[in-house]
């Protein structure tokens, strides 16, 4: 992690920790020619997952992903993975894969998401992770942030919210 993101992610969790609220884990991200715009083809990335394995979001290509950049230390987000591993139990065999991206670090990452039973797919991020969350639109740097893609890979829907099991349903079965 280089000094001056490391730093912000540090202060950042300093203030989660105060209280809630959505959290800002980088300043604006200026051009918005940068970011895809619904309808618009996901960009592509490569991250590890939480064995070390690279995985590419290519590898879910044909199904429908919701894809959730959080963070442990973001006390919305940890309220919202609950509902996501319910959905995520309840649509797997319709084609809907949850994917999650972490803005954190590996240990902090684990110690959360093993007692919850995580069900799907978590990603380590880290300060790629804030860059490519720009690429899905999410200039303000705004966690939790969720976009919704569909079986062709197009951008469908993004939250810069907590999102509850309704509001992915509702959102998610017209494309399954």
């Amino acid at each position: 992690m280089s000094r001056r993101p490391a730093l912000i992610v540090i202060l950042l969790a300093l203030l989660a920790l105060a209280g809630g609220g959505y959290y800002l884990v980088a300043g604006p991200g200026g051009d918005d020619s940068k970011a895809s715009a619904k309808g618009e083809p996901r960009p592509a990335f490569t991250l590890p997952d939480l064995d070390g394995k690279e995985r590419s979001i290519s590898e879910w290509d044909g199904q429908v992903v919701l894809l959730n950049f959080w963070a442990s230390w973001c006390p919305p987000c940890r309220r919202e993975i609950p509902a996501f591993v319910d959905v995520q139990e309840d649509y797997r065999d319709q084609g809907l894969r949850i994917i999650g991206v972490a803005i954190d670090d590996r240990q902090a990452v684990v110690d959360f998401t093993n007692p919850m039973g995580v069900n799907y797919p978590i990603l380590l991020g880290g300060d790629e992770g804030i860059g490519i969350a720009e690429a899905y639109g999410n200039r303000m740097g705004v966690l939790p942030y969720t976009v919704l893609i569909d079986r062709e890979g197009r951008i469908v829907e993004r939250w810069r919210e907590e999102l509850s099991y309704e509001d992915v349903e509702k959102a998610i079965e017209p494309l399954l």
